[in-house]
């Protein structure tokens, strides 16, 4: 039975999107049929999208999507931690946490990148914390405490005392 299938690099991998099994549907039995419901198995696939820059895509997909967002390449540090993650398996924290951290790190780069082309952000009033002072003064006051906590911590154990070497002559 021919379900629409044009791209046979996908064949081994069993109910990949578009050329799923409709005999293995979880919404039955649910889902009132019409009657076209399976027409979306027999549709014409879009073109492939032009690769202009360097699309990162899971190792568990032969190639990437037919289409893909270009506004945003990998770059920089952030762009390195998410090669990296982009190495490992979609179903390990490897690949998802180093792509939080990235994320995050992102934004520190694009706060640099900001006072280099000579615009300083308004970080009190892009990260709203003008509203949040505002409706929620207790939580900022608790986020404030909990983050000097952390980073005290955090700096008594990293710098720590540094021990006296005692000389045996």
């Amino acid at each position: 039975m021919d379900r629409g299938i044009a791209d046979s690099s996908k064949d081994h991998i069993p109910g990949w999107g578009y050329d799923a099994d409709p005999e293995n549907d979880p919404t039955y039995p649910m889902k009132h049929r019409n009657g076209a419901d399976y027409e979306r198995l027999n549709y014409e696939k879009p073109e492939q999208q032009p690769l202009t820059v360097e699309v990162l895509h899971s190792i568990e997909r032969p190639n990437v999507t037919r289409v893909f967002g270009t506004s945003t390449p990998p770059t920089g540090l952030s762009g390195k931690i998410r090669r990296l993650a982009f190495k490992k398996s979609e179903s390990t924290y490897a690949h998802w946490f180093p792509l939080v951290v990235a994320d995050r790190v992102n934004v520190i780069e694009g706060i640099i990148d900001d006072i280099k082309q000579g615009h300083f952000p308004n970080l009190i009033a892009e990260r709203g914390w003008k509203a949040e002072w505002k409706f929620n003064r207790k939580g900022v006051i608790e986020k404030a405490v909990v983050t000097v906590a952390v980073v005290t911590v955090a700096v008594w154990l990293l710098g720590g005392k540094k021990k006296k070497r005692h000389s045996t002559d």
